[in-house]
């Protein structure tokens, strides 16, 4: 049980999600965009599908953690779609950065800030100055006055439309938010704070203000025909699937496949397991550790003897018991009893004509034939013997493969027997 209550997380919510009510939730948001578009046109989802979404439809990206699908988004935008990315610190840097908008940092030294503090600077809507005479303001902020901001960056591109600004103290203005026209129909709108549609936020007037312009400008109808699509919203961490336009290649379903891999992947190393597989696992481990324990403690050993009172191997005796014992094993290479063999013959030949035992073999020869231990035909049959004896040192000093079988033994034994017969016979005789 203990193991259980372990392996099972704590319930969560992160910040921007449209279900959570505190003070860091958009749920506000959520029911201002209901009420101003109607429950019907608003999607929330966790996996965007990029084939459901049509050029009608707007695509409100809050605090984005997985990165967008270049792709697919820019598609999306060609074909008359309208995206609003809100992210100051996520991953939206990345596909920001393909439409050549790059994120630089707030004012130091903010012109107004809430309550004095530098890291809640207010924003006001930009706005053109001719002649000292405003020449007009997006339509996202018509109803804007301010906008109080929460630890924000800002945004740098040489083309795009401001429509909020942080003015600043000695310090060049910072764009928060701004907007342009992608491929002459559809919109991009980025914003470099998206705490300002939290729920504590959206209870300032400017806030919510800008919020509800957001959420019109999405939707509403462009230039080129009347659009009165869905607004789908995906915060923090979200799948991406499919191809704007449907039709998809293999190519681009193999993409997906290892695109959602590595998403779940990436999921469990960041949330853990979901809570029913985590109690599974820690079931799993609990039973295997109680079967483990049972088997132990109910296993019956068998008596051993010790090693010190069991028999001594043949294998391990020294002298002549261990060295047959190793020459008889059925896995030792019978070269090594050819020179086993070999070296017998050398020591007993060289003692039936009195020479020192490791005298080499030409000498061996040399002396038997001098003292005649043996006949013409035996010396030939001892010469044959040696050489063929000559080879299987060979090859085992050189590691070289050598074929010697039981039979090749047997007759080489046959031979030293009979050769070590005439040559004792004979010395008997000279004695």
């Amino acid at each position: 049980m203990g193991a259980l209550l372990l392996a099972t997380p704590l319930p969560a919510r992160a910040a921007f999600e449209a279900s959570d009510p505190a003070w860091e939730g958009t749920s506000e948001l959520y029911a201002l965009a209901k009420s101003v578009l109607g429950a019907e046109r608003i999607v929330l989802v966790a996996t965007l599908d990029y084939s459901e979404l049509t050029p009608a439809d707007g695509l409100l990206v809050v605090h984005p953690e997985a990165e967008l699908d270049y792709d697919e988004l820019s598609a999306f935008l060609r074909a008359g779609g309208r995206a609003a990315i809100a992210d100051d610190f996520g991953r939206a840097d990345a596909v920001l950065g393909r439409f050549q908008i790059r994120r630089i940092p707030a004012p130091l030294r903010p012109a107004h800030a809430l309550r004095r503090n530098a890291s809640l600077p207010i924003a006001v809507p930009a706005a053109q100055v001719v002649a000292g005479q405003e020449q007009g303001r997006h339509p996202v902020v018509a109803n804007v006055q301010q906008v109080v901001t929460n630890h924000p960056a800002g945004l740098l591109h040489p083309n795009l439309t401001p429509v909020l600004e942080i003015p600043a103290l000695g310090e060049p203005t910072v764009t928060l938010a701004a907007t342009g026209i992608i491929a002459g129909r559809g919109r991009l709108f980025a914003l470099a704070d998206p705490s300002v549609f939290i729920n504590l936020m959206l209870r300032y007037p400017g806030n919510r203000a800008f919020a509800q312009g957001v959420v019109e400008y999405l939707v509403e109808d462009d230039s080129w025909g009347p659009r009165r699509g869905r607004l789908y919203v995906v915060a923090n961490r979200f799948r991406q699937k499919g191809h704007f336009g449907g039709g998809t290649s293999f190519g681009q379903e193999l993409r997906d496949q290892a695109t959602a891999l590595l998403e779940s992947v990436d999921s469990l190393h960041t949330d853990g397991f979901p809570p029913l597989v985590s109690q599974l696992l820690a079931a799993l481990a609990s039973l295997a550790a109680a079967a483990w324990t049972a088997t132990t403690a109910l296993k019956v050993y068998r008596q051993s003897t010790p090693r010190y009172a069991s028999a001594t191997s043949p294998l391990a005796l020294a002298g002549v018991a261990g060295r047959a014992a190793v020459l008889g094993a059925p896995t030792t290479h019978r070269a090594l009893v050819v020179l086993e063999l070999r070296s017998a013959l050398l020591e007993a030949l060289a003692d039936r004509a009195g020479l020192p035992p490791l005298t080499s073999a030409a000498e061996v020869l040399a002396a038997i034939e001098r003292e005649r231990l043996l006949g013409l035909d035996t010396q030939r049959v001892l010469r044959n013997v040696l050489a063929e004896m000559s080879r299987a040192e060979a090859a085992v000093s050189s590691s070289s493969g050598l074929r010697v079988s039981d039979r090749d033994v047997v007759r080489l034994r046959a031979d030293v027997a009979r050769i070590l017969d005439e040559a004792g016979a004979a010395r008997r005789s000279l004695a």
